[in-house]
């Protein structure tokens, strides 16, 4: 990445920028003037680059631009509306940040609801220290646990803790941003602002899969879509349809990299009088019916690396087992499947599936979720959003500690970590389109809102002196609306915090 200290977009959007003179918001009509700076330029100080922009131009974000010699906000401020109600909230979306950290927010919005004075302080934050957390919904494997992964071959994150039926990945955050090279700060910077804006982004993870996902849609693993996340492991599996198959089958395996499963020996089989089979099983035994390690992590049955099931299975002890038994093999999404009777030599022999174990093996399909991608936003909102509240950011902190501030991101709920700080989390898919930016120092532009009683805003020292009355936001400001797609209950003037 290019070093900025003073820079010139190089966009030639004059003419477009002219034209729009009479919709885009002007920020600051009396800017400081660099002893060096041409007289058709001004300095944007909405972020560290501190952009000196040509009359006409926009700045090295596109998000602020010279406009006749006016530091001019290209993006119109995002209001969100509801079918149910007349009312309005003021999201972060296109409001200006507080950079250098001791001005105001840009908005400080005021609202009465059901007779409670209320005030919504708006910002964008510029977050260094911000990544995002992609649950995947498969039991595919995708790659080792603590694997880097690349974008544009960059380092920009690793496979982190997998949980039940899904694969999670860490992307972004501050070491990739600041502590590499110049160009994985860059690569990782435009991949998280691409992920956050709801697009897909490909990725490579070392020793595992090319990937490409996207909020709320299908991961794409090695050029192949995935369908489902599975029902349970393969222990749960067997819990599950235990008494379903009972009757039908002899043993029951339910392949999967993590638990495998075997009804006869398993607590399920046992409450129901199941005989032993005899299967000897690969792996380590765990509990009776459960397995660890029966094959390696991979594309194959239920996330192992095995084609042939019957590779897991070292034979059959013949105290207890018989020509003529009925084994099903099945993985933890159905997907794979396959029915076997016992020769003489009490070896597996492939079958035609009986209707009513087909019937099961079609539940378990029918009761797997579809396989997605969710994208959650996890950022820290440090010194410069706290002072743009409050002279005290420490009684910011205090406050939503004590929920008497409800923090939202874009209007979505965001969820607030334990511990110190004002670390949040919040679903992609709940924020408007287009909530990200980016400023090229690199960091991640976000939108953050803080709401709470106007007398509560009062004791924690706030910029009172700033607060407008919503009316005079809406009539004043060049927006677009935004329909809340959320839940009524998640409204963000409904939270408790606010509401006693």
């Amino acid at each position: 990445m290019t070093a900025h200290n003073r820079v010139d977009h190089s966009a030639d959007n004059a003419d477009e920028l002219s034209s729009a003179q009479s919709e885009v918001r002007v920020l600051d009509k009396s800017r400081p003037r660099s002893e060096n700076m041409a007289a058709n330029k001004i300095e944007c100080n909405a972020c560290p680059v501190l952009c000196q922009i040509t009359e006409g131009r926009s700045g090295a974000c596109d998000r602020y631009a010279n406009v006749q010699g006016v530091l001019t906000r290209v993006d119109p401020l995002v209001l969100l509306t509801r079918d149910t109600s007349t009312e309005l909230f003021v999201t972060g979306v296109g409001a200006g940040t507080t950079y250098p950290d001791y001005k105001p927010a840009p908005f400080m919005v005021s609202s009465t609801l059901n007779g409670v004075d209320m005030v919504t302080v708006v910002t964008e934050g510029i977050f260094s220290y911000c990544s995002f957390k992609v649950k995947i919904d498969t039991d595919r494997y995708l790659g080792p646990e603590r694997a880097s992964i690349r974008h544009r071959g960059e380092v920009v994150g690793h496979v982190t803790t997998a949980e039940y039926g899904s694969q999670m990945l860490s992307l972004g955050g501050v070491h990739h941003l600041t502590g590499g090279s110049m160009k994985e700060g860059r690569v990782t910077c435009e991949m998280m602002m691409a992920l956050g804006n709801k697009q897909a982004v490909e990725l490579k993870i070392e020793g595992g899969v090319q990937l490409i996902v996207q909020a709320g849609r299908a991961p794409i693993v090695d050029g192949v879509e995935e369908k489902r996340m599975r029902v349970g492991c393969g222990s749960a599996t067997i819990g599950i349809f235990a008494k379903q198959w009972f009757g039908h089958v002899d043993e029951v395996v339910v392949v999967d990299d993590h638990i495998t499963g075997v009804l006869s020996e398993h607590q399920a089989g046992r409450c129901l009088d199941m005989p032993l089979s005899g299967i000897k099983m690969k792996g380590r035994k765990s509990t009776p019916g459960r397995y660890f390690q029966v094959a390696n992590p991979g594309q194959g049955w239920g996330g192992t690396d095995i084609a042939d099931p019957l590779d897991i299975i070292e034979g059959f002890d013949a105290e207890h087992a018989r020509p003529g038994m009925r084994l099903l093999m099945t993985s933890t999404t159905g997907e794979h499947s396959a029915w076997f009777v016992l020769d003489e030599q009490l070896q597996p022999v492939p079958a035609s599936m009986p209707s009513a174990v087909q019937k099961v093996v079609d539940r378990i399909v029918e009761n797997c979720e579809p396989s997605l991608a969710s994208v959650l936003f996890l950022a820290g909102a440090g010194g410069s959003l706290r002072a743009g509240v409050t002279d005290n950011p420490v009684w910011l902190t205090n406050s939503i500690k004590q929920a008497i501030t409800h923090v939202s991101c874009g209007g979505a709920p965001a969820y607030v970590w334990a511990g110190g700080g004002i670390t949040v989390m919040v679903d992609v898919l709940r924020m408007p389109d287009q909530s990200f930016g980016s400023v090229p120092t690199p960091a991640i532009v976000a939108p953050i809102e803080f709401t709470l009683r106007l007398d509560d805003y009062a004791r924690l020292g706030g910029h009172l002196d700033c607060v407008r009355p919503l009316e005079a936001v809406v009539n004043a400001e060049r927006d677009r609306s935004v329909h809340w797609a959320v839940d009524d209950s998640q409204w963000p003037l409904h939270q408790k915090p606010m509401l006693g």
